[in-house]
């Protein structure tokens, strides 16, 4: 008896002490809540960096230009041409600019331009716009240029990037096809939808149009550029034959081409 009760004290004493050792040392606790803290916020800031360094990448490279025009300065060495470089963006929210520049490149064809969130959204369309909506032209995407380029005029150095001469055939400003509080969301949401509705306000072509994608590519994606019934509709009136001259100058093709016009040099 007196046996069992040495061991059951001796077995209490070993339990009172692991109890002890595995007790929390003084300012323990306060300890581990300070890191969890310090851990807390250092993966808030972890988080903020990430999308602050996500939504500046949407908006320049890391050479302090904007990545929007990255493919556009890719095919040219501005070391060789005066082509403006697109060192910034030039975002606006109203008077949005269009241009259409006739471009008589390998092959003829009518460049339309249209500003969106601070560059030119861009088409090649090989036969150029038509105000008759039964006429659909195909439009082939290009690179975005810059907002300096609405302003060119003039003669791009045979077997340069784009080489050959360059028109400016209409220009002015363009909104959302319908009245809205945001027409400029209106316009992007089209744009990535393949649905791209909007009214052209320029000298020559004026009225509701839409481009409509057709075919995605990696390169030039494809579209339709159709004109909508309005009062601007001219069936069977080819615009493009009918209007030859610059809406800057008054010249002709011929003319810029053997005038003295400024040289962009351009290579891919």
């Amino acid at each position: 008896m007196a046996t069992t009760r040495a061991a059951t004290k001796k077995s209490a004493g070993k339990k009172s002490s692991a109890k002890k050792i595995a007790a929390p040392a003084p300012g323990a606790k306060k300890t581990a809540v300070k890191q969890a803290s310090v851990r807390k916020a250092s993966a808030n800031r972890a988080t903020l960096k990430k999308a602050s360094v996500k939504k500046s990448a949407g908006r320049s490279s890391s050479s302090g230009k904007p990545a929007a025009l990255a493919e556009y300065r890719r095919k040219r060495d501005f070391s060789l041409t005066a082509e403006p470089e697109g060192k910034t963006l030039d975002v606006k929210h109203q008077n949005l600019a269009f241009v259409i520049q006739k471009h008589a490149a390998s092959q003829l064809h009518f460049d339309l331009r249209l500003e969106l969130d601070g560059v030119m959204k861009s088409w090649a369309v090989p036969k150029g716009p038509s105000m008759d909506p039964a006429v659909k032209r195909l439009a082939m995407e290009v690179e975005d240029h810059p907002m300096e380029y609405n302003r060119f005029e003039g003669t791009i150095p045979a077997g340069q990037y784009g080489g050959g001469t360059v028109m400016l055939w209409d220009r002015g400003n363009y909104t959302y096809w319908q009245r809205d509080d945001d027409p400029v969301a209106r316009l992007r949401e089209g744009y990535q939808k393949g649905d791209f509705k909007f009214v052209l306000n320029g000298e020559r072509v004026k009225g509701s149009f839409v481009l409509v994608r057709t075919r995605r590519g990696e390169s030039k994606p494809q579209w339709l550029l159709i004109k909508h019934r309005d009062e601007f509709v001219r069936e069977g009136y080819d615009v493009v034959a009918e209007e030859t001259t610059s809406v800057e100058s008054g010249r002709t093709m011929d003319a810029i081409t053997s005038g003295k016009p400024h040289v962009w040099k351009s290579n891919r």
